[in-house]
């Protein structure tokens, strides 16, 4: 008995659904590999074809509105490999969700696009280049912007979960959790009481996690655990053992509404390390934003859009309204909560920090864990330096994966030249996705500057216009400065092997 419980917890340890995947993946691309070559070997009309379908996508991608990183990494593949790089990017070149899923989520939200008209007068004391803004979110988003709303903004998670808890327990009617991550433990654990409680007492409890974001964190019999105690569930977009892009869109959104009045958002997950009951990269900083009041309702009506494309429960949202006697009759400036998806062409979250670049006249400054960014970005980073604005970007000293940090480490030297100012975070690892810019204007959320947060990922974030606590951020960022290291030109020497490695690494990056 005793020998044997070392080689049971071996083969509990790698027989999860993580190595099964694995397997199932790399089998799968082992035989159409086989396939393709056992096909073209010494037919040369079948040759022939392929080498004029790879020249007709190649002539595809050039006229196509698409991200340009994205084109580039397929005429590469294309153009290194004539024959199997078109059958490639037909197979799997649609980086859209799977048509079912797709059409579902569209038509639910085309659905309810009157539940988020702009109401009259909501952004009528904000500035040229905020209205601006506000209206490009409200038009193309659609997510309105709102007065009658209090916010608060946290700097790190522990300081967010005492307030989350309280928020929590106050619940009389409703609570709506949506999570990238998911993981029990000190911090999962307090929020999982209070809910198994308050559905208990009748409050509607409803919870939506990212499969693959929890697929080594929960246990198989979570969502059997969750519905036993009334809490209904979804696990988005469940991993399958696929040779497939379907399984890049996750949904990386951080959402709790509570009664319709009260939401939150950021970058914290419900895990030990967010609140620092667990040190995994250092010390981890991260950020996360608190509202109250009339702005909540694009939050809910983001959540109950996922919630029935894939459980339909309601058509009629307006029973999920706060009553009007409950929200604040005044407000800290503009709040306006959106979200961006890869349901359309729209890039709205990248459109909204190039905005926000462009706009600015004295400065800028940028958490990001991540910095995988395409040309548009990096031009739009470099020329507000160069336009004499204080562009300062904060990245993680210890990093949570180290391709993604050479990856990162690999933009310093043509920001640097251009006069952006780039910090390392020492204490540890930086998971804060945040925007501030001239005291006026910030951006709380969950988008990271990577290719799958602004490209493929379900993201969400809270735009804050004249609001006190874009200076609560700009004051932040400014007290974590001195526990930064600034890089120099200098510190960026690399050797040509490396070099060569950097741009292999930037070009894979839409796949990253």
């Amino acid at each position: 008995m005793f020998f044997r419980l070392p080689i049971v917890r071996f083969f509990n340890r790698i027989l999860n659904r993580v190595t099964i995947t694995v397997v199932l993946v790399a089998l799968q691309v082992a035989w159409l590999l086989w396939a393709f070559f056992a096909l073209t070997t010494g037919r040369i009309w079948i040759n022939l074809a392929l080498r004029a379908l790879s020249v007709i996508i190649v002539l595809y991608l050039v006229k196509k509105d698409e991200n340009s990183a994205y084109k580039i990494i397929w005429i590469v593949l294309i153009g290194t490999l004539p024959l199997l790089g078109g059958a490639l990017y037909l197979l799997f070149g649609n980086k859209a969700p799977a048509k079912r899923m797709r059409l579902r989520m569209q038509e639910v939200e085309r659905a309810h696009d009157a539940d988020l008209a702009q109401p009259g007068g909501q952004t009528d004391h904000l500035d040229a280049a905020n209205h601006g803004i506000a209206r490009y979110v409200a038009d193309c988003g659609p997510y309105p912007a709102w007065k009658n709303t209090t916010a608060r903004y946290f700097s790190c998670g522990e300081e967010m979960y005492p307030s989350l808890l309280a928020d929590l327990e106050r619940a009389e009617r409703f609570i709506f959790v949506e999570f990238f991550i998911v993981r029990p433990g000190k911090m999962w654990n307090g929020v999982e009481e209070i809910l198994f409680r308050k559905a208990e007492q009748g409050v509607d409890v409803r919870l939506i996690y990212d499969d693959f974001g929890c697929l080594l964190g929960l246990p198989a019999d979570f969502v059997v655990r969750m519905e036993r105690h009334h809490i209904r569930c979804i696990p988005f977009n469940p991993v399958v053992p696929l040779v497939s892009l379907v399984m890049n869109h996750r949904d990386h959104r951080k959402i709790v509404v509570i009664d319709g009045k009260v939401g939150y958002t950021g970058g914290v997950n419900l895990a030990d390390e967010y609140i620092n009951a667990e040190q995994r990269f250092g010390y981890w900083k991260d950020a996360a934003i608190r509202l109250e009041g009339a702005a909540v309702w694009n939050f809910t009506v983001m959540f109950l859009n996922f919630w029935n494309s894939f459980r339909p429960s309601e058509t009629d949202y307006s029973p999920f309204a706060p009553r009007a006697e409950e929200l604040p009759q005044t407000g800290d400036g503009v709040v306006q909560p959106y979200a961006d998806s890869p349901l359309d062409e729209e890039p709205l979250a990248e459109t909204v920090y190039m905005d926000i670049l462009a706009q600015a006249q004295r400065y800028v400054y940028i958490y990001t864990p991540y910095l995988a960014v395409g040309e548009e970005m990096l031009d739009a980073l470099k020329i507000a330096a160069k336009r004499g604005v204080d562009v300062r970007l904060v990245v993680p000293g210890i990093p949570d994966k180290k391709l993604i940090y050479r990856l990162t480490r690999s933009y310093y030297v043509p920001l640097i030249r251009a006069g952006v100012k780039i910090y390392e975070y020492t204490p540890g690892f930086l998971h804060a996705k945040c925007y501030v810019s001239d005291d006026r204007t910030a951006v709380v959320g969950s988008i990271n500057m990577d290719y799958r947060s602004l490209f493929l990922h379900f993201e969400c974030g809270a735009l804050l216009m004249n609001n006190s606590q874009v200076i609560a951020l700009r004051d932040d960022v400014l007290r974590t400065l001195p526990q930064c290291r600034q890089v120099q030109l200098s510190d960026c020497r690399t050797s040509l092997p490396g070099t060569l490695l950097d741009s292999v690494l930037r070009l894979l990056s839409p796949l990253m």
